[in-house]
């Protein structure tokens, strides 16, 4: 009888033991691949490391499309505000001709490209073969639409960030 509630006790400290030690280690998918250092607009930021990473899936207006651009920033820098830690998932293409690696963004729980288009910040923009969350994305921007979110409030988005950069639209300066 002694010897029983010797092991049992004995195995009840290890179970502690260990669930203790689980607790205070984060996950493998929670350990963050990237230290925002700086948030250059609404789809693209820096990490600590130096490597500069664009939003898989999404668009965002450009710095000098006002007032968008510099809300869409704001908004990306109050999701990953400098020093967060990021963990990037990767899909197929993993860089884009400008060098920055592409990447779905995670903040905790937080899908940060879904977040972006939900919030009306950024639009939908994919560009195969990375299109492992364009359905999700989708369903975010017609969400964003319905609800009249930032870029699609009452007066209206005017020009989209891909026509703004290819100079077809009227307010381009």
């Amino acid at each position: 009888m002694a010897n029983r509630l010797f092991l049992a006790l004995v195995g009840l400290a290890l179970t502690a033991d260990s669930l203790a030690c689980a607790s205070s280690q984060r996950p493998a998918e929670q350990r963050a691949d990237c230290i925002v250092r700086l948030v250059v607009d609404g789809d693209t930021f820096r990490c600590r490391d130096g490597r500069r990473v664009r939003l898989i899936g999404v668009d965002s207006p450009e710095q000098r499309q006002d007032p968008y651009g510099a809300n869409a920033a704001q908004a990306l820098l109050r999701m990953l505000p400098v020093g967060a830690g990021v963990r990037l998932e990767r899909d197929v293409a993993l860089t884009d001709r400008y060098g920055r690696v592409l990447a779905y963004a995670w903040f905790g729980s937080t899908l940060v490209n879904e977040a972006m288009v939900r919030g009306g910040w950024a639009v939908l923009y994919t560009v195969p073969p990375n299109v492992k969350y364009a359905a999700r994305l989708e369903r975010a921007q017609n969400e964003a639409r319905a609800r009249g979110a930032g870029l699609w409030e009452e007066r209206g988005f005017e020009c989209m960030p891909a026509d703004y950069r290819r100079r077809k639209c009227l307010n381009r300066p």
